[in-house]
């Protein structure tokens, strides 16, 4: 707690606890804890309401409380008198949370909370992390209480799954897609749709890479023809071709017809493919660069932020045109090499020969050059031509099961030696 007291405090013996400044003098009495439900991790106490003179409600934050004990509040002194008002995204614990209804997830049942604590976990940061709860009516153990983690019951945070898209929006904008794609997966559905439509083309594509099947056609068939076009010409090819695939054939149609020529032409290349073979897997833009290129020249495209790290790592090199297919292939330059070269060197002269492979080879032959040559991405050639390459996360994302996001580690463990041995089975064949 700050600097002195317990580091679990329960809200319902803070309120109406009196608020003194560090030289004792009397600032209120404490009203409600504030506290900010995620959509993941336990919910976060930010704040104190502080009744002041003049019947005024100010708000204190948690990091200008120095103590919290024995039915005391010591402040730093800093308290902001403007009137309090809750915001969208916040929920009072006294107000709001106390006697709330909640279920037992364990056995099911129903619950009453009728305290909960706070705790520091780290410096400067409390969390909600202990709910005091009576058993309901039509509990084995009805009328009894008992202390359990918040994360026990289900029901605390109903306010979350029903906030407007505007405040969920806030609280994700600074995670990564995989993280929010986790997070849209547990929203009911009208709110995954609302949020996922509010999202910028390029953060929902990103999004989009990280979702089940399911979610992203759900979302792809809610947006409009344009918008989903859009979003489409931003994903990497390989990841569009696998989404349009699992659209109706009618709307894959007009999708395809929405977007530019270019960037349809490369989906629909790679939709001509086996999803789990080379063709299937391959992107058509990874970084390709004439042999006569600068080594600051492929170190700057190595930067470009759309690039997943696994496609950073690898420069192909070939003859003119250097869009797939290219010119005749001539090799890959790895970044780690590059970086140990003077700027202005060609990287001509740093070229690396690995084994290519061919549209049609499959996920057991791309995994075992991968992990032979240590390698994060190849290759995909054909007639003496770059067509593409495959990066080491595409050949992971189809050696997991199709519900790999959702499914707990045994039943990943099962999973991935269950395709190890059919993959295994199928390079015999």
């Amino acid at each position: 707690m700050g600097t002195h007291g317990p580091s679990r405090v329960f809200v319902g013996r803070l309120a109406g606890a009196d608020v003194f400044d560090p030289i004792g003098d009397r600032v209120g009495k404490v009203s409600d804890v504030v506290v900010v439900f995620r959509l993941r991790g336990a919910p976060l106490a930010v704040g104190l309401t502080v009744d002041v003179a003049g019947k005024r409600r100010v708000f204190v934050p948690l990091t200008r409380v120095t103590s919290m004990e024995n039915g005391q509040v010591i402040t730093t002194g800093l308290v902001n008198m403007r009137r309090f008002t809750q915001r969208p995204v916040e929920t009072m614990a006294v107000g709001e949370l106390l006697d709330r209804q909640v279920t037992v997830i364990e056995s099911g049942e129903p619950a009453e909370i009728e305290d909960l604590a706070i705790e520091q976990t780290r410096a400067r940061e409390w969390r909600v992390t202990t709910l005091y709860i009576r058993m309901g009516r039509g509990a084995k153990d009805a009328g009894n209480t008992l202390l359990i983690p918040t994360s026990a019951v289900r029901g605390l945070a109903s306010r979350v799954s029903s906030q407007g898209a505007t405040a969920l929006l806030a609280q994700i904008s600074g995670l990564k897609a995989p993280d929010v794609a986790d997070i849209l997966r547990d929203l009911p559905e009208d709110r995954l749709l609302a949020v996922a439509r509010e999202l910028p083309d390029e953060r929902l594509a990103d999004v989009l890479e990280e979702l089940g099947d399911d979610d992203r056609v759900a979302i792809m068939e809610s947006l409009d023809v344009d918008r989903a076009a859009d979003v489409l010409e931003v994903m990497q090819p390989d990841d569009a071709a696998d989404l349009v695939n699992e659209l109706p054939v009618a709307q894959a149609e007009a999708l395809l017809e929405r977007m530019e020529p270019e960037e349809a032409r490369d989906v629909r290349r790679l939709m001509s493919y086996s999803e789990r073979s080379a063709g299937g897997l391959m992107t058509t833009d990874p970084i390709i660069l004439p042999p006569d290129a600068s080594v600051a020249m492929a170190l700057a495209q190595a930067r470009r932020p759309e690039l997943a790290p696994a496609l950073a790592s690898v420069m192909f090199v070939t003859r003119p045109p250097h869009e797939s297919p290219t010119g005749r292939y001539l090799g890959v330059v790895h970044l780690q090499r590059a970086l140990r070269e003077p700027p202005s060197n060609m990287i001509g002269g740093i070229i690396d020969h690995i084994e290519t492979l061919s549209p049609e080879d499959g996920i057991g032959t791309i995994t075992r050059l991968l992990a032979t040559y240590n390698l994060t991405a190849l290759p995909v050639v054909v007639d003496d031509m770059l067509v593409g390459a495959v990066s080491v996360d595409d050949v992971l994302d189809h050696l997991l099961p199709d519900d790999w996001r959702e499914a707990d580690e045994a039943e990943l463990d099962e999973a991935v030696d269950a395709q190890h041995n059919h993959d295994e089975e199928e390079e015999v064949d």
